[in-house]
């Protein structure tokens, strides 16, 4: 909101951006200074909300929430200030992990060190920060490639030139039809990066117990894999932003209660991805490699149990209350 907001000033951006983990203790402070077409705006201008109730929390749950937020503030002031870009777009594959680890990666951390703190998990599910990171990185990578056509209208380049500056000159060239072909291969150079963090998500996933924080955490992870399918070799993504169903996003919803289920879901969308993997694509053989890999690693580490909601097969064909579809479409930010 204050990251994506190219209307404010460059320097009061960077001000407030190294300041959140401050401001988020300063009982009344809102902020009015977005531009009127900013998606989140209101989120700002009654923050004074948000901070009474972070205000409620028990200090060691305020202590990690601050932390995280000051970590993630300076990161992000680091990227609006030019650090790491070549003019307007992230570099290096390295800085598009650096910067994704920043804005998300680091939201894996403060949740997984939370879940830990709130005695709802274990104290080992925050160890391991690569899991955590990867359960960020795949949410935030996955957005990065859906929103292309979004992100470039309004003056944001955050698919890294050492990706795309293989198959053009200039970012936007892969509006053109002339580039038709070359818009293909960079998008599914971009999905072979982003797929590369699905067994870590599988991994992090299956160590949870509490079920509520699994809910939580699947139901995001479920809907990038989703969209991540949608977005594979598909040309609209250069035209207009492009969303997965409402109905299908209310049965992912419905059907990420159980592991089982949520294999299940992931193995259905990494099918989808190779059935249209084309075979004269640059991109092809790492594609198919890595699809292999993860069939692999649900094979020798993930038994089904006897708990499964829905099969396979079925999920998809979830019976939706008419109720119920409007209450998910109304909550869920898609």
């Amino acid at each position: 909101t204050i990251e994506d907001d190219m209307t404010l000033p460059l320097d009061r951006k960077v001000e407030l951006l190294r300041s959140f983990d401050q401001i988020i203790y300063q009982k009344g402070w809102n902020f009015h200074e977005n531009g009127p077409n900013e998606k989140d705006r209101i989120l700002l201008v009654e923050f004074d909300v948000v901070i009474q109730e972070f205000l409620r929390l028990k200090p060691e749950f305020q202590l990690v929430i601050a932390d995280i937020t000051k970590r993630m503030g300076n990161g992000m002031a680091d990227y609006a200030t030019g650090e790491h870009r070549e003019n307007m777009s992230v570099a290096t594959i390295a800085d598009f992990d650096l910067y994704c680890h920043y804005v998300a990666g680091l939201v894996g951390y403060g949740l997984s060190d939370l879940f830990a703190a709130s005695g709802l998990e274990s104290p080992e599910i925050k160890k391991d920060k690569t899991l955590s990171n990867s359960l960020g990185l795949f949410l935030q990578k996955t957005n990065i490639i859906r929103d292309y056509r979004e992100d470039l209208d309004d003056g944001r380049q955050f698919w890294p030139r050492e990706i795309w500056g293989k198959y053009a000159d200039k970012f936007s060239d892969f509006t053109k039809p002339e580039y038709k072909e070359q818009a293909q291969q960079c998008s599914s150079n971009m999905v072979l990066n982003s797929l590369s963090h699905v067994p870590d998500v599988l991994v992090y996933l299956s160590q949870l117990k509490n079920q509520s924080v699994f809910n939580f955490c699947a139901i995001p992870q479920v809907m990038a894999i989703a969209t991540l399918s949608l977005v594979f070799n598909n040309p609209d993504i250069y035209q207009r932003n492009i969303k997965i169903r409402k109905g299908e996003a209310v049965k992912l919803i419905l059907a990420s209660t159980h592991m089982d289920n949520v294999v299940d879901i992931f193995r259905h969308y990494v099918f989808e991805i190779g059935r249209k993997n084309i075979a004269t694509d640059p991109n092809f053989m790492e594609i198919s490699i890595l699809i292999g890999k993860i069939e692999q690693w649900i094979a020798a580490n993930h038994k089904p149990t006897q708990k499964t909601v829905q099969t396979s097969q079925s999920y998809l064909l979830l019976p939706i209350l008419v109720g119920l579809v409007g209450f998910f479409i109304y909550y869920v930010r898609l």
